[in-house]
């Protein structure tokens, strides 16, 4: 059965008129949700000025592809990327390729490594960056009244004695750190961040400081180290088949030295012999002389295709965005901030006068008429005779 227009057509107008009632007593009112407003704009001033200033630098990379060898996995794997999939097997029998690199970033040994940086700020001040951090990381004013009940804490716990601090680099026991380095760790987290792009492969470095410079440079420093445990990873096999290769290589060529000198020690005592034994030793020194060189050739070339390999394996990285000194700061974001105290002083505002309003007048309504009830049940009490109390009309009776 359809619905008769009639019918819904009472239930729209109700609540097109409700909707137009709200709207004009929000009208009415428009002085008072101007005021709050213009409070809101001060309150989002005083925030927004009130929080540093904070420069970001982003550096983008271009990992070395590993998609160079043309095969059937291979070509899954390139028609993954393209749908914006991660088969996590783009470099082969590598465990680190570049959606582990956010992982790097954020560990502790990679956090940690970064405590002893120097750094130097736009006005030359030389600084290691856990003494920056501990230093000259400015606060909003709410952040220091928040932060007093902790100082006053330590305060107590440390004797009323300040530590002689110095500028000195610290070796950090990752296995067991401490309260302030588990907060330099955090602080490095929230400042120092890594993605990789699902599609592209390509890694952005982040880092946001409060100094412009040592924002710069602080990106450029986790770019390398980046890089360094990268190549660390994955040359460590091949770096280790070279140490191995120069080590045999080096014992051949002794035991070649060692070979090539008892042949010439011996032709030297034995120049004017002419016996078959002498011979026959002279030949088996020769030929041992010709078997160390043919090992100390093979080692030899061994190390020279263990160079090649640790070359061959050391990763090739293509910055597309270099770090580059911020002029802006990024944070905070001053208009955004105002313009959101705004809409909160205007909806608090509203709130009140639609929904606040009615309710303290109705619990002043019912206050009042509480009030005239009691005054009247009070007035009736005093106007009852009490007991034992004759009404006027029986003493007439009498």
């Amino acid at each position: 059965m359809k619905d008769d227009p009639e019918v819904n057509k009472p239930e729209e107008e109700e609540k097109e008129i409700d909707l137009l009632e709200l709207a004009y007593k929000l009208w009415s009112q428009r002085k008072l949700l101007l005021v709050w407003c213009m409070w809101g704009a001060i309150a989002g001033l005083i925030i927004a000025f009130s929080i540093p200033k904070e420069y970001t630098t982003e550096i983008k990379l271009a990992p070395e592809s590993q998609g160079t060898r043309m095969s059937f996995s291979g070509g899954l794997s390139a028609l993954a990327s393209m749908a914006g999939l991660s088969t996590g097997s783009s470099s082969g029998s590598d465990a680190v390729y570049p959606q582990l690199y956010p992982d790097i970033v954020e560990s502790v040994p990679f956090a940690t490594s970064l405590f002893n940086v120097p750094l130097t700020d736009s006005e030359g001040n030389e600084y290691l960056l856990r003494d920056y951090l501990k230093k000259e990381i400015k606060k909003p004013w709410w952040g220091y009244i928040t932060g007093l009940p902790m100082r006053a804490v330590g305060f107590v716990l440390s004797g009323g004695k300040k530590k002689d601090e110095v500028d000195t680099i610290i070796i950090t026991d990752n296995f067991k750190l401490t309260p302030e380095e588990m907060g330099l760790v955090g602080m490095i987290r929230s400042r120092v961040k890594a993605s990789v792009d699902q599609k592209t492969n390509l890694i952005s470095i982040e880092t946001e400081m409060q100094d412009p410079l040592i924002s710069a440079v602080l990106a450029d420093t986790v770019v390398k180290r980046l890089q360094d445990y990268v190549t660390d990873y994955r040359t460590n096999k091949a770096r280790k088949d070279l140490d191995y290769a120069e080590m045999l290589n080096s014992e051949a060529q002794d035991a070649y030295y060692e070979a090539q000198q008892r042949l010439a020690d011996y032709v030297d005592r034995n120049q004017n012999l002419a016996t078959k034994s002498a011979q026959v030793t002279k030949d088996r020194l020769e030929n041992e002389a010709d078997l160390a060189f043919n090992v100390y050739n093979e080692t030899a070339i061994q190390v020279q295709n263990a160079k090649s390999k640790v070359q061959e394996t050391t990763p090739v990285y293509t910055e597309i965005t270099p770090a580059t000194v911020p002029i802006q700061p990024t944070s905070p974001k001053k208009g955004l901030i105002i313009g959101g105290f705004i809409f909160l002083a205007f909806v608090a505002c509203a709130a009140w006068i639609l929904f606040g309003t009615p309710l303290v007048s109705e619990y002043k309504s019912k206050v009042k008429e509480y009030q005239g009830n009691q005054e009247t049940s009070q007035e009736g009490n005093e106007g009852s005779p009490e007991r034992g109390e004759e009404f006027p009309a029986d003493k007439e009776k009498e």
